[in-house]
């Protein structure tokens, strides 16, 4: 079986599924192993995440990894996507960013456990711990996996929860281009700071926007936000696309149509006039962040061609 110390490692899975003629029937699962508890381990596959009951389990073993990017890549991706959501209060712990915003939203009130803390694992945790404490709020730190599978493995033996695993995904702007045609739907309006009504369909999924996310949502220096409207100029669809970093991604974030409006194909309308917009700010990469279980969501970006560059989780401290 696997240990904690596989987390983070490539490993294939033989589950139980079943009995037919008083054979046991079984499947085989092949992906990176990002979490491992007392009842059950998940796997990040090709097809998405899965959760496998340890009951279910008949056999599991660490396998050669295959190839993932680059640890520096991860690292450059993570930061040009802190730069595109900035935390209005942030510190240093060596390497690793500290990073507060009222509680609104888990990237920006997390520590980003990326490189050199400066210390000891164990120091390292005990110091994101106090500077949250000094600011009134519960620590989180966010950990890219397989990246940070030491800093998870350190956390899981201090009995830290962890929120739904997050999927980092990419996708080339050329390959978008010719994934996402032109329809026939109304204009994309991209506008340098949003109107009322973009903030208040924003905060619908988000919840309300105090001053701090208004001053997350503008702050980097090339950000757009997208919206469509109808005739008579309701909001039908938003979306908002920052380019950060020396490698000049674009992250889009924020996609979201309007109930009456789903189904249209308005998400990948404005995802369209995004890409563009990036590419005429010098991107050729997109980058976007999905939790795994909004399974609808990352239909659709895989459809364009989007893929699991890496993942992370958002490690809580313990009540």
């Amino acid at each position: 079986m696997l240990r904690r110390q596989d987390v983070g490692h490539r490993v294939v899975v033989r589950r139980i599924v079943g009995v037919s003629q008083n054979r046991t029937l079984y499947t085989d699962a092949l992906g990176e192993l990002v979490d491992l508890t007392e009842t059950d381990l998940t796997l990040a596959t090709a097809k998405g995440t899965l959760r496998v009951p340890l009951r279910e389990v008949h056999r599991a073993k660490r396998v050669p990894a295959a190839r993932r990017p680059p640890a520096a890549e991860v690292i450059a991706l993570e930061l040009a996507a802190n730069d595109a959501w900035p935390a209005p209060i942030q510190g240093r712990l060596g390497h690793w960013i500290l990073r507060a915003a009222e509680n609104w939203t888990g990237r920006a009130n997390s520590a980003l456990a990326v490189g050199d803390p400066d210390r000891p694992l164990e120091a390292a945790i005990d110091a994101v711990t106090e500077w949250y404490s000094a600011l009134g709020q519960r620590a989180l730190i966010n950990a890219p996996l397989p990246l940070a599978a030491p800093v998870n493995a350190a956390l899981d033996a201090r009995g830290w929860g962890a929120r739904p695993l997050t999927l980092v995904q990419t996708a080339s702007v050329a390959a978008l281009a010719g994934a996402l045609p032109k329809q026939d739907l109304p204009p994309v309006e991209l506008a340098d700071d949003p109107g009322d009504d973009w903030y208040a369909l924003v905060a619908e999924h988000k919840g309300t926007l105090p001053a701090t996310a208004v001053r997350i949502l503008t702050g980097p220096a090339e950000v757009a936000f997208a919206q469509v409207r109808d005739a008579d100029g309701g909001l039908l669809a938003v979306g908002r696309g920052a380019v950060t970093g020396p490698d000049r991604w674009l992250g889009v974030s924020l996609l979201q149509t309007a109930p009456p409006a789903r189904r249209r194909g308005l998400a990948r309308h404005v995802l369209r006039e995004l890409v563009q917009w990036g590419a005429q700010h010098g991107s050729s990469r997109v980058y976007l962040q999905v939790e795994e279980r909004n399974t609808g969501a990352v239909t659709l970006y895989g459809r364009v061609g989007f893929t699991t560059h890496h993942t992370y989780l958002t490690r809580e401290e313990p009540v």
